[in-house]
């Protein structure tokens, strides 16, 4: 075999508009992480060990037949599953939450696995019973997402449970759930809003309560969101410039390398910097749906639409949860904030995008 021939067989399942895209992104993170880290080369390498992890398994999934993916559904939900209950038994407990599960060779967060497990098996469940779907399907394919999510909560992690259900949502919607059912539960959870209220931890109900009023307590529950918006607003224009941000470097902005990276990018490079960054996500999200639209079976149509539609919600809550107008959920964004489970999460589903468009390719020719 020659180079030609190994290097096109190494990139025949790669799709070019969706990587070019995907790297947009990830370089910017790591310029932003060498900024919001103070220049520490350690923080940027670690990302840079991370993305290259996540390429490889991006590349592996976008290598399998559609065939496959749908095999993995069944066993990458029960082993998330299995996991779960892993962390409601043995899990760590950081900052008052179990969420963390120490597997001896690394501590690995269960939760990020069943943002791509938890839309794969109800997408696989729905092919299976395409022909004759009834409201008992619907049923119990709302089951096999309230379980985990259940699961997760319990955490607690609201941020994550809530996001889950959203991408367990877009599959029920692209499913065809009745616009009667969609109206009937946005009434019923209007309805639920006091029980669920009471349901809440004080911490959530602090961070909700902040969102109305961040000024009731400045220094202390409110002060995530108020040095956020600081922080958005403060870039002006143009920004201050690269590595210039002064809410940054001079240390009044919190989690900065992660839920809060967002604001770092928005006071160095300002309004227009924020418009190339959206155009960024927006390439993504277009491809994504352009890969939704011409899906040629049922399960792909479910799967490429839930993944694209779940990584334009954490973009937007994100940065919502940054700029002020949603509470501070602890939600990274997508592919820019520091982390590894989250961005192997993330280029797992992207693998899936691009085995969804170039399997179905070839299957054409």
């Amino acid at each position: 075999m020659t180079k030609r021939q190994l290097w096109q067989r190494l990139i025949t399942h790669v799709d070019p508009m969706l990587m070019l895209g995907l790297c947009m992104i990830m370089s910017t993170s790591l310029l932003m992480l060498y900024s919001a880290s103070d220049g520490n080369w350690m923080r940027v390498g670690g990302q840079g060990a991370n993305i290259l992890v996540a390429l490889v398994l991006m590349w592996v999934v976008a290598n399998l037949p559609l065939h496959y993916l749908m095999r993995t559904a069944l066993p990458i939900y029960l082993f998330g599953m299995l996991l779960l209950i892993g962390v409601a038994l043995f899990g760590e407990i950081s900052h008052g939450a179990r969420r963390w599960l120490n597997l001896g060779v690394a501590t690995i967060q269960p939760s990020e696995l069943m943002k791509v497990g938890v839309p794969l098996m109800m997408a696989w469940y729905f092919e299976k019973h395409e022909a004759t779907l009834t409201w008992k399907n619907y049923l119990i394919a709302a089951l096999i997402l309230l379980v985990p999510v259940g699961l997760i909560a319990r955490q607690p992690d609201l941020g994550t449970a809530l996001l889950i259900t959203a991408s367990g949502f877009y599959v029920l919607f692209l499913a065809g759930l009745s616009w009667r059912i969609i109206g009937g539960m946005v009434v019923a959870s209007l309805a639920s809003a006091p029980i669920m209220w009471n349901m809440l931890h004080e911490y959530q109900k602090h961070r909700i309560m902040m969102l109305l009023d961040p000024t009731q307590d400045a220094l202390g529950k409110g002060y995530h969101t108020i040095q956020g918006m600081i922080a958005v607003g403060s870039g002006g224009l143009i920004g201050k410039g690269y590595m210039a941000g002064t809410q940054t470097h001079l240390d009044f902005l919190p989690e900065r390398t992660t839920d809060f990276i967002f604001a770092v990018y928005s006071e160095e490079f300002g309004f227009l910097g924020n418009l190339i960054l959206l155009a960024m996500y927006g390439f993504v999200i277009t491809r994504g749906f352009m890969i939704t639209g011409s899906a040629s079976t049922y399960f792909t149509r479910l799967m490429a639409g839930s993944i694209t539609l779940t990584f334009a919600t954490y973009a937007f809550v994100n940065m919502g949860m940054v700029s002020g107008i949603l509470p501070v959920v602890g939600v990274p964004l997508p592919l820019l904030s520091y982390g590894g489970t989250s961005m192997l999460t993330l280029l797992l589903g992207f693998g899936m995008l691009m085995s969804i468009e170039t399997h179905q390719k070839l299957n054409k020719t």
